[in-house]
């Protein structure tokens, strides 16, 4: 069929001839300051071509070489609208939606597409996905005839459900306009394509737009690629499973359960990477027959994979439909030959709770082992941030660890042998980590190397010089096995200066065999205390233990490391201290308005034990119409200090306490800009009375710090100077921490 008299098509016309603007001019959308050419959805496609043309001429063959010849020897008008339908989603288009001023002769375009086969019409294998494209109207004007009696009012699933029954598909694609849909032919090369340059199946150019807006990082530390894969065999054996995986997530029922029929012809994968793809893809279909309760085909989906979450969800659904006997078999062989830590780790504590008379996990158990900490709950917002306080509190060092200490140590001390020497492979510039590390080979790619820096920091040699020569020469570099930090050495040398060499070697020995495994689930705290470094994973009420963690703290203690499970209890502490703020200032938030007025109101156990005023020069005028809200104008503040000079005093009035205020976000934001400024940094846990009030005297008219002071007669006589105000709010803590006890005693 031709696609002729094509209606709807938006295209830039001048006196009746196309606008063609050449690829280079001309500029496209902007994103945070980034402009993007006119035509850089092209650009972005043609970069692709050239890369894999240049990476994998050894696995595309004369057939995937020969379309991309084709492609390019289209116009390119036709060559942009082609690739506009690659990144619109699905692959059939309505072509009265189809608007690109900037390619010109659309009509024109979508000609020479159907020439050379690009695009055609929907078939029958279509079906489902023209249904979804189509409006519910014109669903029904294509089976008023045949299935009579449907109500407009249905629902479009509804109506879908009805003709996808009632409807033989081709009856019904024989009644769509013929110029009312099209189909982007070609889809599985471009997969294909993108599978090559990616290595995972995408079906649109997303990423080469996000890198070009500065959204999305690229590595600019190696200017050559190797190819991913070897030859053709292990391409498209691995493209099968990835492919599949992509269509199974985006599919309508029809498809996903065609690609669950095939999955009992799935070929047997030879490489490492295709058995990864059929891992995942059996582990996403077996789920969802075990939820619809097709347990023996969802069993046998489970066992055409691997892993070790196909393997345990396998032997619970065995255990779930009475096959015991098999289920402990399955266990049993897990702990035998395991194929991973991960895979024993489950096994051995699912064998002990389900055969060995024991009635909870040792997760379970673990969880009620650990030490409570009782904190002030005003903290629970950030319980990670309330327990450093503690430690801090009884004169420990405390840092935020958890997998960021980790990978960064791992980075700095293998910078070299990740991303310096000539075996270390990338695949693509968006490539997030070297493939040594991604395939589980970069110890055996660099034993002598790896060993000889893991035996000088177990004998107790300083790894400081390193890193710091590696963190001041690489600092920025993108990467992805870490992010850089300003503070990022401070932690590491605390875990240096005070840790077993030897410990902190075999957790890196560990990372360096199976790092893909093993970068997640470390413990949230590093702790120094006088018997050296702690690890310290904390949880708050309600929080479990994931297996990953347990598994992390069970491999670092064996290490030789000091790692705990803490959990938080909140409480009104009655020893925490509190200091109510209120800052008057030039005018709202922001860079350009001054703080002209701070006051601080100390409270501890119930009661206010000290207080902190003064006025501020803000080293700009005063509008008048501030001056009249608050009284302080241009005079009163001539000679009164500036922050900087009362920082320090400020500073030491806080101390650890938690920073208090109504509307709290306003005072602290001010109070913060004003030590950004000064190169220091403000950070206190904060408390809003406002939203406080809010939460625990519902049903009140305002909220507001005047009419909060009417309605529970607290003294307000000098509204809008900062003593005044601080004094009130501190009023009001009191009468959120009596709600705050009484909620604690009755929870």
């Amino acid at each position: 069929m031709v696609l002729s008299d094509v209606d709807g098509l938006h295209s830039a016309t001048a006196k009746g001839r196309a606008i063609m603007t050449p690829l280079s001019d001309a500029v496209g959308p902007s994103t945070r300051g980034h402009e993007l050419p006119t035509f850089y959805y092209l650009q972005h496609f043609r970069e692709m071509l050239d890369f894999v043309e240049t990476q994998y001429t050894h696995v595309m063959g004369d057939d995937y070489a020969g379309l991309i010849a084709r492609f390019r020897n289209l116009d390119q008008a036709a060559q942009c609208l082609y690739v506009r339908l690659v990144n619109r989603k699905g692959r059939i288009h309505a072509i009265n939606k189809l608007r690109y001023p900037e390619i010109g002769d659309l009509a024109g375009a979508l000609r020479a597409l159907q020439a050379g086969e690009w695009v055609g019409l929907p078939d029958r294998s279509m079906f489902e996905e023209t249904l979804a494209v189509l409006t519910k109207s014109e669903i029904l004007d294509c089976v008023r005839v045949t299935v009579p009696g449907l109500k407009r009012s249905m629902k479009k699933d509804e109506l879908i459900d009805v003709v996808r029954i009632s409807c033989p598909p081709d009856e019904f694609l024989g009644r769509i306009k013929k110029n009312r849909l099209i189909v982007q032919r070609r889809d599985a090369w471009v997969r294909f394509l993108l599978f090559l340059y990616f290595g995972e199946s995408r079906t649109c150019l997303s990423q080469f737009t996000l890198r070009d807006m500065g959204l999305v990082q690229t590595h600019s530390f190696r200017d050559s690629y190797e190819p991913r894969f070897s030859d053709r065999d292990e391409a498209m054996e691995t493209f099968y499973f990835a492919d599949r995986i992509s269509r199974y997530g985006q599919s309508g029922a029809g498809e996903r359960q065609a690609l669950i029929e095939e999955s009992t012809t799935w070929p047997r994968p030879a490489s490492d990477a295709a058995v990864r793809h059929r891992d995942r893809l059996a582990c996403e279909i077996g789920r969802d027959l075990e939820k619809s309760g097709q347990t023996e085909f969802a069993l046998s989906i489970f066992g055409r994979g691997g892993s070790a979450e196909c393997k345990e969800r396998m032997i619970r659904l065995l255990l779930a439909s009475g096959q015991r006997d098999a289920a402990r078999a399955c266990l049993e062989s897990c702990i035998e030959n395991p194929e991973s830590e991960e895979e024993w780790f489950f096994a051995n504590e699912l064998l002990q709770q389900k055969f060995g008379r024991k009635r909870t996990s040792l997760r379970t158990d673990v969880l009620r082992a650990a030490e409570t900490l009782e904190l002030d709950e005003s903290q629970s917002g950030s319980p990670e941030r309330a327990a450093i306080a503690h430690f801090q509190s009884i004169g420990q060092q405390a840092f935020r660890a958890e997998n960021t200490l980790w990978r960064t140590l791992f980075g700095l001390v293998f910078w070299d042998e990740l991303f310096g020497s000539e075996s270390a492979a990338l695949h693509s510039p968006f490539d997030a980590f070297p493939a040594t590390l991604r395939n589980g080979t970069f110890l055996d790619a660099h034993v002598e190397l790896v060993e000889a820096k893991l035996a000088a920091l177990a004998s107790g040699d300083s790894l400081k010089p390193l890193l710091l020569k590696t963190s001041t020469r690489h600092f920025g570099t993108a990467n992805g096995v870490f992010r850089w930090s300003r503070s990022m050495l401070e932690t590491i040398f605390a875990l240096l200066d005070h840790a077993d060499g030897k410990a902190i070697a075999s957790v890196l020995k560990r990372m360096c065999g199976g790092f893909m495994e093993s970068r997640y689930g470390f413990p949230d705290l590093l702790v120094v205390d006088g018997d050296g470094v702690r690890f310290v994973e904390i949880k708050a009420e309600g929080d479990q233990i994931r297996r990953n963690q347990l598994l992390q703290i069970s491999q670092m203690r064996a290490a030789g490391l000091r790692v705990d499970v803490v959990r938080i209890r909140w409480r009104l502490d009655p020893e925490q201290t509190y200091v109510v703020v209120d800052v008057e200032t030039t005018g709202g938030s922001g860079e350009a308005h001054r703080v002209t007025e701070v006051a601080a109101v100390k409270v501890r156990d119930g009661a206010i034990t000290d207080r902190y005023q003064t006025l501020l020069n803000p080293q700009r005028l005063i509008p008048p119409g501030i001056t009249r809200l608050t009284g302080i104008s241009d005079e009163m503040v001539e000679d009164a200090p500036l922050f900087a000079d009362i920082a320090e005093e400020f500073s030491d009035f806080m101390g650890d306490a938690i920073f208090v205020a109504h509307n709290v976000s306003f005072d602290y934001g001010f109070v913060g800009r004003e030590y950004a400024r000064l190169g220091r940094r403000f950070r206190h846990a904060k408390l809003c009375t406002c939203s406080s009030m809010r939460k625990l005297y519902p049903g009140l008219n305002s909220y507001s710090l005047a009419a909060l002071c009417q309605r529970f007669d607290i003294e307000l006589t000098q509204h809008h100077r900062a003593l005044c105000d601080a004094e009130a709010a501190a009023e009001l803590l009191l009468l959120v921490n009596e709600k705050r006890a009484e909620a604690l005693r009755s929870g």
